[in-house]
């Protein structure tokens, strides 16, 4: 089977070329070819083939009717997605007319009214709230389930179209994904072994192409598709850009005294469908190894040397939040899309079991998976939440999104979502599919209190430190 690129999981990532010098900031903020981008925990840098940013390609022009381009919802400095706090930067300086906030799927409802500001900010509020896209599907037919009750704040949603609010997922790292969309419904075959490199690229080519095209149809409004190499050009770029913590505020480069991180050395990491499996189901017939995460064995000694070394204690933190990430017993339950299809009531992992693609972080196969967070229980006033009723046993489940199940019309489908690439993570809040999680420490918090893991404080607050610099 032939090899998505060469750098071998388990074994020191020997890249000295980028090991070399730690950059100051004021060269970073100089960088002439905008590779890097500022954010609350350091530096993020993107690195493309030829070094540079093609603001040229179509996929930051305007290819509809509304003044949108792919680009609105996909944006460098936020790990190539959104943020709230770029949402409202936006909304703040444009009155709401950016053309990210358009009545087809920014807004609450379609119908909403946005003839004025106060109207504006009360039609785009759960782009403002939870930087969500509203997306607008039919229940599926056939389907295992009768949608018996709606309970929608915006008075829109019904079967015809259910009102589901999703996070724009990166533009980057796509090189590595196992499933396109939240829901996969743009994933063209499924990713799972054996899928050699050849056909991964093909397969993933076009379910980029297809993403692509239905995006500039629908959230751009278009009268009709893009030719096909206006397509190529989009798929071409967005699939070829590589994202990643570069420094850290505390800890300085993330790739230096012997650490593995950043952008220019994750463009090099390993893969194929399948790789460490945590279900044994690696076609290269390794068995699965929970040390997923080996970007910072080397700082797992360093300790502060004063009381002023500030830099140590952030190394140690991040590398402690590693170690946790790889190793922290966790007995997960309860998980459709796991437990179930394994026939175990419980299993003994960590973190990696689910994020196992070695220094990725995804799902290394399409697993979509229900963690709860489309549960009634996590619902909030300004979500809809929807009755589904199981046509054979009369069986009822409450859910803010069906997820895969609307795709599928499996009942055993509802609220499965993809594990997204943990890459360039901190960039990008709030969290979830739904932005449920507004930082890195609530998205901890909702672990641990759903699998009853009993994290101390410290080992939270490492965790976060290890994920931001991702």
């Amino acid at each position: 089977m032939s090899r998505m690129h060469s750098i071998g999981f388990g074994a020191r990532l020997g890249l000295a070329v980028v090991l070399a010098v730690a950059v100051t900031d004021a060269c970073l903020a100089q960088s002439a070819n905008r590779q890097l981008t500022h954010n609350a925990n350091g530096w993020l840098r993107t690195v493309t083939p030829n070094g540079e940013i093609d603001s040229s390609n179509p996929f930051f022009q305007s290819l509809g009717s509304n003044g949108r381009s792919c680009a609105s919802c996909h944006r460098q400095a936020e790990g190539w997605t959104l943020s709230v706090n770029e949402v409202r930067r936006r909304f703040a300086a444009s009155g709401g007319r950016d053309p990210l906030f358009r009545p087809v799927d920014g807004a609450v409802s379609p119908l909403a009214d946005v003839s004025s500001l106060a109207a504006r900010r009360r039609a785009y509020a759960m782009l403002l709230t939870h930087a969500v896209i509203r997306i607008g599907l039919p229940m599926p037919v056939p389907a295992e389930f009768t949608l018996t009750a709606v309970d929608d704040p915006y008075g829109y949603a019904s079967a015809s179209e259910l009102s589901l609010f999703r996070r724009p997922l990166p533009a980057t790292n796509l090189m590595w994904v196992t499933g396109v969309m939240w829901d996969g419904r743009e994933t063209f075959a499924p990713f799972q072994p054996p899928m050699d490199a050849a056909i991964h690229h093909a397969v993933l080519d076009a379910s980029l192409t297809a993403q692509a095209r239905d995006a500039i149809l629908g959230h751009e409004q278009a009268g009709s598709a893009p030719d096909d190499a206006t397509l190529a050009r989009i798929v071409a770029f967005e699939s070829h850009l590589v994202t990643a913590q570069d420094r850290d505020h505390g800890a300085g480069a993330l790739y230096t005294d012997g650490a593995m991180a950043g952008a220019r050395i994750l463009q090099q990491q390993r893969f194929w469908v399948g790789i460490n499996d945590s279900l044994g189901g690696d076609p290269a017939g390794a068995a699965f190894d929970a040390a997923a995460m080996r970007l910072f064995d080397d700082w797992r000694h360093i300790t502060p040397r004063h009381r002023g070394d500030t830099q140590s204690a952030a190394r140690a933190a991040i590398s402690r939040g590693e170690q946790l990430f790889d190793s922290l017993p966790i007995d997960i339950t309860g998980v459709a899309g796991l437990n179930d299809t394994t026939g175990k009531a419980v299993i003994h992992g960590t973190c990696s079991t689910c994020h196992n693609a070695p220094n990725i972080g995804n799902h290394s196969v399409g697993a979509p998976l229900d963690i709860g967070t489309a549960d009634a229980a996590q619902r909030t006033p300004d979500m809809p939440l929807y009755t589904l009723t199981n046509t054979s046993t009369g069986e009822v489940v409450q859910s803010t999104d069906p997820g895969l199940a609307m795709l599928t019309g499996k009942w055993a489908d509802i609220g499965k979502f993809k594990g997204p690439i943990l890459r360039g993570v901190g960039a990008h809040p709030p969290y979830f599919h739904n932005g449920m999680a507004a930082t890195l420490h609530d998205v901890v918090d909702y672990y641990d209190s759903r699998f009853n893991i009993g994290m101390s404080g410290q080992q939270k607050d490492d965790l976060v430190a290890f994920l931001k610099a991702l």
